[in-house]
């Protein structure tokens, strides 16, 4: 339960950072390279995320599951 939390965290993150990104692109008008560091944080976090999925499926800590169950 606490890498799917850990997951989700980086989720948002990852959202907020984008958010940011695009707020600092619209009021700095290119003035400052706020928007660039905020984007390049959301590579790192999305990279370290993918990462740490593959790390998590291999160590058996998360199991893949398809949308719909299989039939009985």
């Amino acid at each position: 339960m606490l890498i799917k939390t850990i997951i989700l965290i980086m989720l948002l993150l990852v959202l907020l950072s984008l958010g940011a990104g695009m707020f600092t692109l619209i009021k700095d008008q290119n003035k400052t390279d706020r928007t660039v560091k905020f984007l390049t944080f959301r590579i790192v976090i999305s990279v370290s995320l993918f990462v740490l999925l593959i790390v998590s499926f291999f160590m058996g800590w998360i199991q893949p599951h398809g949308l719909m169950p299989p039939a009985q």
